[in-house]
């Protein structure tokens, strides 16, 4: 798999350390609320660690000869006060924690799907759009847990750890030593376990990201899936996918059911040890119960690092995914020096452009050609030849390989892409609609009146099945507008691009698959928009585009024949065949 494969399906690995600094570089913004919680963390691990002295104190006064009544009541008054006090600590310690995180995890959300945005349509055709979701909501909310609880615990364990340890050698100095030893070994077998856990997430995040990926694919597909009765087919192909995450996850419960019990184990040998030894080493009963107490608070923290550590490894493994997302440079972006363009006559060409979407498999082969600002110029010729590549060249969904494509005698790449699309409406083949009403899939966020909004509609024919519905520009849509007909949608989008005033439109195949009664209104409707400006047209039925100003007919990436309907049929060439051919079939 080359790199740049790798790092679009997120499975480039990086560095810890790169990782690391990437991670927290995130933190700056919220740097002053994170330093008063680590503030208040200290304080709250000073508390903890305090809290067994109360005991061991009690214990030592029980078994005195002269029982101290007062004193008792005091460290039980104390004992409380410091609880309640590292209680109230610890909420003002968490709120901080959690209104810092979410604003780093809302930021980098906000960041990474601007950049999905800004990615070019090559790039977004080679990434699952399931992938891409779980990127955006799924590892972000990872990245979340790891500033809002896992640093915090985690750095919370090891001042716990290293303060427990500290009053440890404060008792007895030989015990505490002793416990090197049970140290050591937990040490090594939370590395060992922290390299297998690492390599099982980054398999379990890739699983998901691949079930996410088929399940967006297939439910999107699932009429087609019935119409072809393959509903066994596509459950065998989601259960062996199913299975590789349920492998992946069961091995973490495996990795985990090792590791706890272990723990445990030496926690209790531990505890063996201290009483074993601890006689011999002459401590007194109130010295024993305290550091038996502060071994349980020493071992506790290790285990809880433990899993801490599977949230860190997802959250680290998380990282990596979204990171690979960020590095991905956008093929397709302003030049320097590119400017804002206000108006456009509609003058198009094309300098002997070649392009092709891998590679040197040239879908256009030194493609030439001039079409005059209100000229109507439509592209004809077999699937494959390179028709609707030309028209999406124009609005740089990808960029040529060589060549030059101008607008009004300029350089497309020295105007700024947004500048470029706003002054070119589009109009495909599969129209997509939003959930929403017919109203917001018009307007699509813009500030458009009610009157614009029906002049449009008016305008291109759509108004006649929206007045018919009750609810007329307020009627809700259902997920793709599957509740409109194809000629509907067809004019919705129409309208959509009236509404937004271009100057330039194309039309990918805008007619196919429309029935006959629509079609004329459709017909009607693009006759009106040639009055817009420049029209480009792409379309299979000869019969659409007989009126054009200018035919160009495409073979096999190069442009084979060009010129008006009847001068092209007065050839007798390849225009001439595909128009008889359709002819006949009518």
């Amino acid at each position: 798999m080359t790199e740049e494969k790798q790092i679009l399906l997120g499975e480039k690995h990086l560095p810890l350390n790169v990782k690391l600094k990437r991670t927290f570089a995130y933190l700056k913004p919220q740097l002053p609320r994170f330093i008063t919680a680590l503030a208040l963390l200290i304080l709250n691990v000073a508390f903890d660690v305090a809290m067994p002295v109360f005991i061991s104190s009690a214990c030592d006064n029980l078994k005195s000869n002269s029982l101290n009544l007062n004193f008792i009541i005091g460290l039980a008054v104390g004992y409380i006060s410091v609880g309640a006090v590292n209680q109230i600590v610890l909420y003002i310690e968490s709120m901080l924690l959690q209104k810092a995180g979410q604003s780093i995890v809302a930021t980098m959300r906000l960041q990474v799907y601007s950049h999905i945005q800004n990615l070019s349509q090559s790039q977004l055709d080679k990434m699952p759009v399931g992938s891409l979701v779980t990127r955006v909501a799924n590892y972000t909310a990872s990245l979340s847990d790891l500033f809002t609880e896992v640093l915090v615990k985690v750095l919370k364990n090891i001042l716990t750890v290293a303060g427990v340890y500290g009053m440890m050698l404060y008792i007895s100095w030989q015990l505490s030593l002793v416990m090197l030893a049970f140290i050591a070994a937990v040490a090594a077998i939370s590395f060992i376990f922290g390299k297998i856990i690492g390599a099982i997430f980054r398999k379990e995040r890739q699983y998901i990201s691949e079930l996410n990926a088929y399940l967006n694919v297939n439910l999107s597909g699932m009429k087609l899936i019935h119409v072809f009765n393959r509903r066994q087919f596509k459950e065998t192909e989601f259960v062996l996918k199913n299975e590789n995450l349920r492998k992946a996850r069961y091995k973490v419960v495996v990795a985990f059911g090792i590791y706890r019990p272990l723990i445990t184990l030496i926690y209790i040998l531990s505890i063996a040890a201290t009483f074993y030894l601890g006689i011999g080493f002459g401590l007194n009963s109130a010295m024993l119960v305290a550091f038996y107490l502060y071994l349980s608070k020493f071992f506790n923290p290790i285990q809880n690092l433990a899993d801490q550590l599977n949230n860190l490894q997802k959250a680290f493994t998380a990282s990596e995914r979204l990171f690979n997302l960020l590095d991905v440079e956008p093929q397709v972006r302003d030049c320097e020096g590119a400017e804002e363009v206000e108006n456009f006559r509609g003058e198009i060409e094309f300098e002997n452009v070649w392009f092709a979407y891998e590679g040197e498999d040239w879908i256009l082969k030194d493609v030439s050609f001039k079409v005059n600002a209100g000229e109507t110029c439509a592209f004809v010729g077999a699937t494959g030849a390179g028709k609707s590549t030309v028209l999406a060249l124009i609005v740089r969904n990808y960029d040529i390989a060589k060549g030059r494509i101008l607008i009004d005698g300029r350089d497309i790449k020295t105007i700024k892409i947004k500048s470029l699309r706003r002054a070119v409406g589009q109009m495909l083949q599969d129209v997509f609609l939003f959930g929403g009403t017919l109203k917001s899939n018009l307007t699509l966020g813009g500030n458009f009146t009610d009157e614009e909004i029906q002049a449009a509609c008016r305008y291109v024919n759509a108004d006649g099945f929206i007045d018919e519905h009750p609810q007329g520009l307020d009627r809700e849509l259902s997920e793709r507008g599957e509740n409109l007909s194809q000629g509907q949608r067809q004019l919705l989008s129409f309208a959509r691009t009236v509404l937004h005033k271009p100057q330039i439109l194309i039309l990918d195949e805008a007619t196919a698959n429309i029935d006959t009664e629509t079609e004329a209104l459709i017909q009607e409707s693009l006759e009106k928009m040639r009055n817009i400006g420049t029209m480009l047209v792409c379309a299979h039925r000869l019969s659409t585009v007989k009126n054009a100003d200018k035919i160009i007919v495409m073979r096999n990436g190069v442009i084979a024949e060009s010129g008006t309907h009847s001068e092209l049929l007065a050839l007798g060439g390849y225009y001439y065949d595909l128009y008889s051919l359709q002819s006949e079939k009518q």
